[in-house]
């Protein structure tokens, strides 16, 4: 089965025409005939959509909605309202109660599926960036639920004509705090590259602009681009058009609105879905967040070994003209802690960090690898270049002096410096350039630190 339903309806008829409609789309389908049964099932089977009555005889579906939203361990399960009054009044509450839409007895088939299939693939959306933040790196935030409605942020008007435009912007303007602005088609395909923080939060899209489904196909190419991808939309059609309002959801539209346009309504489905995009929007910042923070060394800020071998391979691979591995290993470190303690350890670690930053370019690799131990990688470089940068950088961090406080003299840092050179095809993996610039290492170490030593060239 391809996702778990709760139908709630007090007449059995109703819950039994439901369930084949929905089982014939190959959904699983649980029952409850009222209220007080519905926040149960809801809270033990924790279902991935409901679709629930308004007129039951213990408690108003309105009610069980509010409920449902208010409780965080059932909050992100999307509720449609399913009844047989069909005044905008009823309408108005449903969608003020958390409702994530409200359809009208008899149920139009290829709607209700279509909305059905939307609301479940932002639902699984939603749980795939905490599943990739959670168990890996928990960073994964609690659902927030709807008690605090967000401030809408920026929303896009793209309609028939400018009039039409105006109309709605003025009638939004009264109702929401955020900026509402007339986006022409063509600058809305243009106007943002691959970084979205500029791109608006939600676009309001007529499904025909100057031509017939030239709104459909605005949001089709708005959903393909970076810039616009993880912006949410609302796409408005005329009264009953049951076939396009599906096609919109298919294409990836979040929510639909059909004519005659009624404001009220549209800024309340815009603040639904401002509450969706900001709660996405916050996930996907703490995965990345998380995955950053797999491959970054919590101390100095350079990537950890972890990363860096994986990119040495890339390097090697892809290298024109071959690679410099380093391995830089600051002298005397355990002395350094044994004397002046651990957090001046900490502070040259971090100086050497800085030092190394400055001095290489933004394409080279620098890595902390181990207590004390550092990794440079250049791409492309030869025999002169990688030893004219690698005694560049060993005199660098001896220049740098660091004061440890007190009556303690500036404390002077310096490196030892291993150097191995992969000559392209030569077939060297990453683990055995490195190993041969650790035998450099150990070389300069020998030798007296504080220097440059050149690994032999592989037999390979």
């Amino acid at each position: 089965m391809t996702g778990r339903i709760l139908v709630v309806d007090d007449v059995a008829t109703n819950r039994i025409v439901m369930k084949v409609k929905l089982a014939s789309a190959c959904y699983d389908v649980d029952q409850a005939d009222c209220g007080a049964a519905a926040l149960f099932a809801a809270r033990q089977l924790l279902p991935d959509l409901i679709l629930l009555d308004v007129l039951m005889p213990d408690m108003s579906g309105l009610d069980v909605c509010r409920q449902l939203k208010s409780d965080a361990d059932t909050a992100d399960i999307p509720v449609i309202l399913i009844t047989a009054l069909a005044d905008r009044e009823s309408k108005m509450a449903g969608l003020e109660a958390g409702a994530d839409d409200f359809l009208t007895k008899p149920v139009d088939e290829v709607t209700l599926l279509a909305r059905v299939r939307s609301l479940l693939r932002a639902r699984d959306t939603a749980r795939e960036l905490r599943r990739r933040g959670e168990p890996a790196l928990g960073f994964a935030e609690a659902t927030s639920g709807y008690g605090a409605p967000e401030k809408p942020g920026r929303i896009a008007l793209i309609a028939p004509g400018p009039k039409g435009a105006v109309l709605w912007k003025t009638a939004l303007d009264d109702r929401l705090g955020g900026e509402v602005s007339i986006l022409p088609r063509d600058a809305a395909l243009t106007g943002f590259g691959a970084d979205d923080t500029d791109a608006p939060d939600i676009f309001v899209i007529a499904a025909d602009l100057s031509q017939r489904n030239e709104g459909l196909r605005l949001l089709s190419d708005l959903r393909s681009r970076p810039g616009t991808r993880n912006a949410a939309s609302i796409m408005i059609l005329p009264e009953g058009d049951s076939e396009r309002a599906a096609i919109a959801l298919d294409l990836g539209a979040h929510d639909i609105l059909y004519d005659s346009f009624d404001a009220q309504e549209l800024a309340l489905r815009i603040r639904a879905q401002m509450v969706r995009k900001r709660q996405a929007d916050r996930l996907r910042a703490s995965v990345e967040a998380g995955l950053e923070m797999a491959v970054t060394d919590s101390l100095t800020g350079l990537h950890n070994r972890r990363y860096a071998m994986f990119q040495l391979d890339r390097m090697i691979a892809q290298a024109g003209r071959g690679v410099a591995v380093m391995l830089l290993d600051i002298d005397h470190f355990k002395r350094i802690n044994d004397t002046h303690g651990h957090p001046v350890g900490d502070k040259v670690l971090n100086l050497v960090a800085r030092r190394l930053r400055a001095e290489l370019r933004s394409t080279d690799l620098i890595a902390r690898i181990g207590g004390e131990e550092f990794m440079v990688a250049l791409a492309e470089s030869d025999r002169a270049v990688a030893l004219e940068c690698a005694e560049r950088l060993r005199v660098a961090i001896s220049d740098q002096k660091l004061s440890v406080g007190g009556e303690t003299p500036p404390l002077r840092v310096t490196i030892s410096i291993g150097l191995a050179l992969s000559a392209p095809g030569s077939g060297e993996t990453a683990q055995s350039l490195i190993d041969r610039a650790d035998v450099a290492l150990y070389g300069a170490k020998s030798h007296g630190r504080d220097q440059v030593a050149l690994a032999p060239r592989s037999a390979a």
